[in-house]
């Protein structure tokens, strides 16, 4: 790994060219990984309350699905996406967004994630150089660009990410990679436990959840990482995020709907993430 490192310490272009061919491929990954996974949620859902109310009957005779079978295939005339089909972004340009053989429409959502993902890589790159920083924001990117779109699709963050994702976190920082491994532990537990808070005085007054679990874990999660310093950043940034965001929906609707704010905890802690400290200083005047 050292190798590796020192190589692109001295090669800064190739560093770049290597993370943004293999961020597209990621980018592609993740179109899968967000499509799927809240329909692998359901079926696993539907098993579950199959087997409360009545555990005698035959399980529902459904193929499982998961992130590699069945293979793609298009949703309306079912036929295999080849691989020369899937080729992020060059693929779609090809095929002038439309499927090889029916030619129904490829929505564009599929490139652009593959270049948010490049994109965003690209910029944890510039951010932290060949270090081992580096490696897991990359990681922690295509996390919160995973957790972002299937929350904007779904209102759900699922915990296969939201638990893991905190987990890694305690435990690099216990290697002191971003933060000392207290200071993990306590951004851990205080990030939890003040959506909590509100979520739990709110649901009092009002009778209604105004917010679910996941968004708990979730900052929970961005806690771990930088520690509970940046939590009220990530707050400030997400609640203004949400409500600029928010009241553009409510105009475009044209009508009051729940909206998703896991994406913008997400956002808020991404830009936490990469510029926190330099937004504290100029906050605080220092």
């Amino acid at each position: 790994m050292q190798e590796f490192l020192f190589y692109f310490t001295q090669n800064p272009i190739a560093l770049y060219i290597a993370v943004g061919l293999f961020s597209l491929c990621i980018g592609s990954f993740l179109n899968v990984v967000i499509f799927r996974t809240p329909k692998m949620m359901e079926q696993e859902w539907r098993q579950e309350c199959q087997i409360l109310i009545d555990p005698e009957q035959p399980m529902i005779d459904e193929h499982k699905l998961t992130l590699s079978k069945p293979a793609s295939t298009c949703p309306k005339c079912q036929s295999t996406i080849r691989w020369y089909q899937n080729i992020p972004v060059i693929s779609w340009l090809a095929l002038r967004g439309k499927c090889g053989s029916c030619q129904n429409p490829i929505s564009i959502r599929y490139p652009l994630i593959e270049l948010l993902t490049m994109s965003c890589s690209l910029i944890v790159v510039a951010v932290f150089g060949a270090t081992i920083q580096m490696l897991f924001g990359l990681v922690l990117t295509w996390v919160l660009i995973t957790l972002t779109f299937i929350d904007f699709d779904t209102q759900l963050l699922p915990d296969r990410f939201t638990l893991p994702l905190a987990a890694l976190g305690l435990g690099i920082n216990s290697f002191v990679i971003y933060t000392s491994a207290a200071s993990a532990i306590w951004g851990y537990l205080i990030g939890f436990l003040c959506l909590w808070i509100v979520y739990y005085i709110f649901k009092l007054i009002t009778g209604k959840e105004g917010m679910g679990y996941g968004d708990f874990k979730l900052l929970a999660a961005l806690g771990a990482w930088m520690g509970p310093m940046m939590l009220p950043l990530i707050i400030l940034l997400s609640s203004i995020a949400g409500a600029v965001i928010g009241i553009i929906l409510i105009k475009i609707r044209g009508e009051n709907q729940p909206f998703a704010f896991g994406p913008y905890i997400a956002i808020a802690g991404w830009i936490a993430f990469l510029w926190g400290d330099q937004i504290m200083k100029v906050y605080l005047g220092g």
